[in-house]
């Protein structure tokens, strides 16, 4: 039993606060070489685009898929980590998979019979990779003279999937892999196969694949990457206290949504909501309210001109108090009227803000 408690003790120093730096690279160099017309796709691929698009909402839960697969491998709660830049070589190589599975889920993708899926009856293979063009593809994908056994039973379609947070930018495409469509050596003389008999498709057939959604795509915002340095830096200065932090995100970043991952890795601790509801409580003497999706704040947002939060997500806002005849923008509640503050205006302490109403 010493043992376990002493590994207990070593767990809580391995999930113990931690600050992680401003990424000094991007995660990706390469730039997304993508039509800005994307035009009709082959007969051949439009089983697979017209499935896709047949999907209520597809291309947003594609980019929700992304997002979330990128939080996933941040593991921002556990690691405090808030970037691609922050993971490992080896946890990276896990992120494509993370994203088929997600996407698996997300659509309800049926196995396929030799490639990952079944799109449309046909079967199809998931790849991904954060440098554009980069996807790797295998011996079995397609059919090839050369490659004896090891050769695929057809020119199999593939979905090609690239995505860079720094950037806010995903797209996906699909294409029909041929041996004439993938890399050769410079001298034209054997196929550029890397270490696991692996080909990239050549700069010159880019333009054979179709990308869906139109192209680019924007990505939901990774919060803590793309805000300013120093308030960043504010909101994780106490290394002590994950409530302090938590406090200080919905302080230094308001009227901006901010999604549940975000809560986690400032607090780094396991109740996300407890920290939002105890946030709400030190900031209302500062006349911080932090809105969230249930009871009357989706209305008190509206009629102050505020994103409106969905499940999972909050937002703080400066209020003060008005006159009901006041030409500002404003909200009835608490028997009070509300406006968004000014810069130069003080806010009373908020009280009984948050009752039902």
């Amino acid at each position: 039993m010493t043992s376990f408690k002493s590994a207990a003790r070593r767990r809580r120093d391995r999930n113990g606060f931690k600050l992680h730096p401003t990424p000094a690279e991007p995660m990706s160099r390469q730039r997304p070489d993508i039509p800005l017309d994307t035009g009709q796709p082959p007969q051949d691929l439009r089983p697979f685009v017209d499935w896709f698009a047949g999907q209520e909402d597809a291309c947003q839960r594609f980019a929700w898929v992304l997002r979330d697969s990128l939080d996933d491998l941040f593991d921002g709660q556990r690691t405090g980590r808030w970037c691609y830049q922050h993971t490992s070589k080896t946890e990276r190589t896990h992120l494509g998979t993370m994203i088929e599975i997600n996407l698996t889920k997300e659509f309800s993708i049926s196995n396929g019979d030799d490639l990952d899926w079944k799109v449309a009856g046909y079967d199809i293979d998931c790849k991904f990779s954060r440098d554009f063009a980069a996807w790797e593809i295998p011996m079995e994908m397609y059919l090839c003279p050369d490659h004896g056994e090891q050769s695929g039973k057809a020119d199999h379609p593939a979905l090609v999937i690239w995505v860079n947070d720094d950037t806010s930018q995903w797209a996906v495409g699909i294409v029909r892999v041929r041996d004439d469509l993938l890399a050769w050596k410079q001298d034209g003389s054997r196929r550029a196969y890397n270490r696991d008999n692996k080909r990239k498709i050549a700069r010159s057939q880019r333009d054979r694949i179709f990308w869906m959604f139109g192209g680019l795509q924007p990505l939901p915002e990774n919060t803590l990457l793309h805000m300013d340095a120093r308030v960043r830096d504010m909101i994780f200065a106490d290394g002590r206290s994950g409530q302090k932090r938590v406090n200080a995100l919905f302080r230094e970043l308001q009227q901006v949504t901010v999604r549940r991952p975000v809560v986690l890795t400032v607090g780094q601790q396991d109740d996300a909501p407890k920290r939002v509801r105890d946030a709400r409580n030190s900031l209302a003497h500062e006349g911080i309210v932090v809105l969230g999706h249930q009871e009357a704040h989706p209305r008190i947002a509206t009629d102050l001109g505020l994103p409106i939060c969905d499940k999972g997500e909050w937002l703080s806002v400066r209020l003060v108090d008005v006159e009901s005849w006041s030409g500002r923008r404003k909200t009835y509640h608490t028997e009070r009227f509300w406006s968004v503050a000014e810069d130069d205006e003080w806010s009373p302490a908020i009280r009984g803000f948050y009752s039902k109403g």
